[in-house]
C-alpha cells in the first residue's frame, strides 16, 4: 500500500532546482531540518533536473524561474504537459517576479515562495518554517495536465445589480490566483460590489489585479484606502496590508491597515470578512476558495451569523482544501460547490432580494 507522502513512515521527497549553488546549498539545509522532509536532490538546470526527476521521483519540485539553457516556464510548461506533479516556485519579490510568478501559477505551480537573500541573516527569520510548510502543503495538492483558460462565461440569471446594497466576498490563499481568475471570469460586467483578499506580497498584488481585469467583464483594481464600492468593480487588498470594508452614508468603502498579521497573514481573509459581517451583514454573500491553513473559516462563520450567504469550493477543485476546509469544519458555509458553479451561485444569491434571505432559498445546508 502507498504510504501518503507527508506521513510519519513517509517524508517528503523534494528536488530543489535552481541555478544559484549557494541557494541549493541553502535550502537544502533548510528543507533537511525538517523530520517530514528529505531532500533527494539538486538541479542546477532543467535538463539535469529532468533526468533527476526521472531518476529520483520526488514528490515536490522548488523551481527557479530564471535559469540557464531552459527558463522556468518553458520547463514547468514542458512538466505539466508531460508529468504534472506539484511545483513550488521561488521567486524574486518585484513586479518583473510578480509577473513571472503568476505566469507559473497560471501553468500549474501550486505554490510560490519568496526567494531567500543570502547577505541578510534576518531575512532568514521564519523562512524555514513557511518553505517547509508549503512544501508539506504542496505535497498534497491537486495537480492537473494544463487546461485552457476559462473563457468568459455568459450569467443567464437576472441582472440589475447597480446598487449599493449588495456586496461579495472573496478569500483565497495556495490556488487562489487561477481560482479568483476563474471565478471574476464568470461573473457579469454589473455585478456587486467584489473584495478580494488573496494572500500574497505586496510587489504581486498590482500585476495580480492587473491580470484579474483582463480575463473578466467587471474592472479589477488594487484597493486604494478610502475607495468607494461600486457596482461592476473588484477591489484586491494590497500586499502586506489588511483590507476591511467600512459603511461611509449610502456606500460601502475600502479601509486599507497596516496594523498586526492576522494568523501571519496580512491581507488576513478573516480581518476582511470579519468587517464585511459587522457593516453589510445579511446584505454581503461571500466564498472561501482554495488555501492552506484556516485564515477566513472564522470570519465566514462571522457573517453566516450575520445573515449573509457563505460558500466554499469543494475539495474536487480545490488546490488545497486547508482554508475552505477549516470553514465547514466550523459549521461556516451554507454551500460547498465546485469552482465552475460558485459565481452563479453567488449571483443568484444576491440576487434575491431582501437582506438575510440569500442563506435560507439559495444556500443548501452541509449536513
Amino acid at each position: 500500500m502507498d504510504v501518503p507522502p507527508g506521513s510519519p513512515a513517509r517524508p517528503v521527497r523534494v528536488l530543489v532546482i535552481d541555478d544559484s549553488a549557494l541557494v541549493r546549498a541553502l535550502m537544502t539545509e533548510l528543507l533537511g531540518a525538517d523530520p517530514g522532509i528529505e531532500v533527494v536532490g539538486s538541479a542546477a538546470d532543467p535538463y539535469i533536473a529532468r533526468d533527476k526527476i526521472r531518476r529520483l521521483s520526488p514528490d515536490v519540485l522548488t523551481l527557479d524561474v530564471e535559469m540557464p539553457r531552459m527558463d522556468g516556464l518553458t520547463f514547468l510548461r514542458n512538466l505539466m504537459r508531460l508529468r504534472p506533479m506539484p511545483v513550488v516556485m521561488v521567486s524574486t519579490l518585484t513586479e518583473a517576479g510578480a509577473q513571472v510568478t503568476l505566469d507559473a501559477l497560471a501553468l500549474g505551480a501550486v505554490d510560490f515562495v519568496a526567494k531567500p537573500k543570502l547577505d541578510v541573516a534576518r531575512s532568514l527569520a521564519g523562512y524555514d518554517g513557511l518553505l517547509a510548510e508549503k512544501i508539506r502543503h504542496a505535497a498534497r495538492a491537486r495537480v492537473a495536465r494544463i487546461a485552457a483558460p476559462p473563457a468568459a462565461v455568459d450569467y443567464d440569471g437576472p441582472l440589475g445589480y447597480r446598487t449599493t446594497e449588495r456586496l461579495l466576498a472573496v478569500g483565497a490563499s495556495a490556488g487562489g490566483t487561477e481560482a479568483i481568475r476563474d471565478l471574476l471570469s464568470r461573473m457579469p460586467a454589473d455585478a456587486p460590489a467584489t473584495v478580494i483578499a488573496q494572500h500574497i506580497p505586496a510587489a504581486f498584488s498590482g500585476p495580480f489585479a492587473e491580470r484579474l481585469d483582463r480575463h473578466s467583464r467587471m474592472t479589477v483594481v488594487e484597493a486604494r484606502d478610502d475607495q468607494p464600492l461600486l457596482a461592476g468593480h473588484a477591489y484586491v487588498a494590497p500586499g502586506g496590508r489588511h483590507l476591511r470594508v467600512v459603511r461611509s452614508g449610502a456606500r460601502w468603502h475600502c479601509r486599507l491597515g497596516d496594523d498586526e498579521p492576522v494568523r501571519r497573514h496580512r491581507p488576513s481573509v478573516d480581518v476582511l470578512f470579519e468587517s464585511v459581517a459587522a457593516h453589510a451583514g445579511g446584505n454581503a454573500c461571500a466564498v472561501l476558495l482554495t488555501g492552506m491553513g484556516d485564515d477566513g473559516a472564522r470570519g465566514l462563520l462571522a457573517l453566516r451569523r450575520a445573515g449573509a450567504c457563505t460558500f466554499a469550493q469543494d475539495e474536487a477543485s480545490s488546490v488545497v482544501w486547508g482554508m475552505p476546509g477549516a470553514a465547514v469544519a466550523l459549521g461556516a458555509v451554507g454551500a460547498v460547490l465546485p469552482l465552475q458553479e460558485l459565481a452563479h451561485r453567488m449571483l443568484a444569491a444576491a440576487a434575491d432580494g431582501r437582506p438575510g434571505i440569500a442563506d435560507r432559498r439559495t444556500c443548501a445546508r452541509i449536513r
